[in-house]
């Protein structure tokens, strides 16, 4: 095996590769477009395609593709190969500017809300110089933007993109108020990764796997995570050596994966990478999912990615460490002088603002079918949005919000005046695993988006909420310089924390108090994904992305309609296999294996006329009744589930699917689930949670 310095990046025409390969005018060219933002022009993309088409050879790629990422959330690719033939029977490998610019794919096949029609086909593919393109498969990827022939967004990158310009813009501003020139500026991720590896025969078997990525029918296993020994325990040989060659393809794709683990959950795992730029984080965490899907199949295992595959044991999810970066300096970093606790503290009171204005819309970007199984759950953050400070930064905003002085922990009191502003640690505080949206020291730590989500939604509404805040603190401290300045700045910073302090919340979020004291601060509890879609079309969202050019109101409104489809969409298709599986294979199986209790039955009495047989006749009516029962609630969810198709109208659909469909399947299930230990296992059709998570 090679050294991992040898293969890390090795895939990837990166910065170094680029300062090889290229000529040092073209190359300093493309970095002032990568690092400072400028219009690449078409000789510089022809001079830059030649060299990535020769590298990419060289590293045996034969086609390239423009890779980006539609509405469904997924990315997409379509292959082109280098040839070009010639009028004498040979053929060349060419690769120009223009190929590596802009490509063309038919743009009606994707999701697009309203957006594209089907005799509206033409879409344009953008290089995204800032996200290094790679080699997988033998085909070079570009990352990409993905428009419309009129010019829409029609992909999750573009508001990205959109969104991180609006931050760098405002931030600077502020920066400028505390003497700073204009830098580049970055928000940053850091993506934890959490998924199940399961047998890849026990996944066959499974309808409701094949179709939907979660079991639909399971009774609790009989060991689950109650001993709480999976966790960071020894991990299988098999998985183990799934994780390796993970490693293996992961960096030589530049992908810096760091940490490896097993989870809470038996059968669960994780995978966290070191943070970098969000645009380029989000495109590696796309290609991570993607890799762990593919290579688990080398040693006969499923990776499976949906939120909750397995009820009563934890779901996966896929936490978002976000912070903002400006040069080598981290502006959630408390810092060490009192100037840099100011303008950390501008900062921070910016985020705790932009959360607490758009946390419903925060709220919405990881509203999905399979979140909805795990929200709130004991396992993750309920759904509702709060901040976790910790002890340390919670009592410093404490003593800004009342006035009064603060003490710290080792009981030095000390003045909230702009010259003695406290100075604190890094990592000065616990971990809240029960809230959605914690400071972690030098970050903060977004807790709710699911395993399988993309995290652009997310990410472009954060980076959007916050450059609102900081444009209003610009505004606000427009022409005030020195001890006016500072003076100005934490009046402002004292008036904002008190607007917002009900965001704040250091407790239990697990707790059943927590939900009625949120109701309380009047926080939003949207609990289903139908309650929480409606809040992107609001004014007050519409308004925000259109004041910094994130989305218009005609995008927003698409995006909308493609959340609405996709969920009504994937209730449907679990709906269907839920009573499928019943009619075709669970009531089956239980009619027979009651006609062999009823047989045995016979036969004994033939046997032994005197014996005993009351509870093999209890066993009988409780399978008998159980089929009754399960015939009710099928009937139920097919009435629900005709009554949700025929409604035209999205958001209503979605209404019915939370409030009539998903209940009606969760009775189905809860029956079914209670005849799955009755029956014999040579009965049961299908494998259950004892042999899925407890595999060898």
């Amino acid at each position: 095996m090679a050294k991992v310095s040898e293969i890390y990046g090795s895939m990837v025409f990166n910065e170094h590769t680029m300062q090889e390969r290229l000529p040092s005018a073209t190359y300093k060219q493309l970095m002032k477009t990568i690092k400072q933002g400028e219009p690449l022009n078409l000789e510089v993309a022809n001079v830059v395609a030649h060299a990535m088409k020769e590298w990419a050879i060289e590293k045996g790629a034969t086609h390239f593709t423009h890779w980006f990422q539609p509405l469904s959330g997924i990315t997409s690719e379509k292959h082109d190969s280098f040839i070009e033939p010639m009028s004498d029977g040979r053929a060349i490998m060419s690769f120009s500017g223009k190929e590596l610019i802009q490509g063309e794919p038919d743009a009606s096949s994707f999701p697009s809300g309203g957006l594209r029609a089907t005799f509206e086909a033409r879409g344009y593919t953008a290089w995204d110089p800032t996200s290094y393109a790679f080699i997988k498969d033998e085909v070079l990827c570009i990352p990409t933007a993905f428009c419309s022939y009129t010019g829409e967004a029609l992909d999750k990158k573009t508001p990205l993109l959109r969104s991180m310009k609006a931050i760098e813009v405002e931030a600077n501003r502020v920066l400028g108020l505390f003497g700073e020139e204009p830098q580049r500026i970055v928000t940053t991720v850091g993506s934890e990764q959490e998924y199940f590896l399961i047998s890849e025969k026990d996944f066959e078997q499974r309808m409701d796997l094949i179709m939907t990525g979660r079991t639909l029918f399971g009774h609790a296993p009989c060991k689950g995570q109650e001993l709480e020994e999976h966790y960071f325990g020894a991990i299988r040989p098999t998985v183990n050596e799934f994780m390796k060659e993970l490693d293996d393809e992961l960096w030589a794709l530049g992908v810096s994966a760091k940490t490896k683990h097993n989870e809470v959950a038996p059968a669960q795992h994780e995978l966290a990478p070191i943070f970098t730029n969000a645009n380029r984080a989000i495109d590696e965490n796309l290609l991570t999912m993607e890799k762990m899907k593919l290579l688990a199949s080398h040693y006969g295992l499923v990776c499976l990615q949906h939120e909750k595959p397995f009820e009563g044991i934890n779901g996966s999810g896929k936490h978002n460490n976000w912070s903002i970066s400006a040069g080598k300096k981290n502006l959630l970093d408390p810092g060490e002088s009192p100037m840099e606790n100011l303008r950390f503290l501008v900062f921070l009171t910016g985020v705790i603002q932009a959360v607490d204005e758009y946390q419903e819309l925060l709220r919405m970007t990881v509203a999905s079918a399979g979140n909805d199984h795990r929200l709130g759950a004991n396992e993750a953050p309920p759904a509702i949005v709060s901040i976790f400070l910790g002890d340390e930064l919670g009592a410093i905003v404490d003593a800004l919000i009342s006035d009064t002085e603060y003490e710290s922990a080792d009981r030095v009191s000390m003045d909230l005046g702009v010259d003695v502003l406290p100075s604190f640690l890094i990592d000065n505080t616990d971990r809240n695993r029960t809230s959605p949206f914690a400071f972690t020291g030098n970050k903060f730590e977004f807790r709710m988006p699911g395993s399988s989500v993309n995290l652009s939604d997310c990410n472009m509404v954060l980076n959007t909420a916050m450059a609102k805040s900081l444009k209003e603190f610009a505004d606000e401290m427009d022409g005030k310089t020195g001890a006016t300045f500072e003076h100005a700045a934490i009046a402002y910073i004292k008036k904002t924390l008190r607007d917002h302090q009900r965001i704040i919340f250091n407790g239990n979020g697990y707790s059943d108090e927590w939900p009625i004291e949120a109701e309380k601060r009047g926080l939003a509890n949207n609990r289903t994904t139908a309650d929480a879609l409606p809040c992107f079309v609001a004014p007050k969202s519409i308004a925000l992305f259109e004041e910094f050019g994130v989305l218009s109101e005609t995008e927003v409104r698409s995006r909308y309609e493609v959340k609405l489809e996709k969920y009504n969409k994937l209730i449907n298709i679990e709906a269907k296999t839920m009573m499928s599986m019943v009619r075709r294979t669970i009531l089956p199986a239980i009619n027979d294996f009651a006609g062999d209790i009823a047989s045995n039955m016979i036969s004994i009495r033939e046997v032994a006329p005197e014996a005993d047989l009351h509870n093999q006749k209890n066993r009988l009516q409780k399978l008998l009744d159980g089929t009754n029962e399960i015939n009710v609630h099928l009937a139920t969810l097919d009435a629900a589930h005709k009554k949700a198709k025929t409604i035209e109208d999205q958001q209503e659909r979605a209404n019915v699917s939370a409030y009539e469909v998903i209940p009606a399947m969760e009775k189905l299930r809860a029956v079914v689930d209670e005849m799955e230990v009755e029956v014999g296992s040579e009965r049961w059709p299908y494998p259950t949670y004892n042999d899925i998570l407890f595999y060898c």
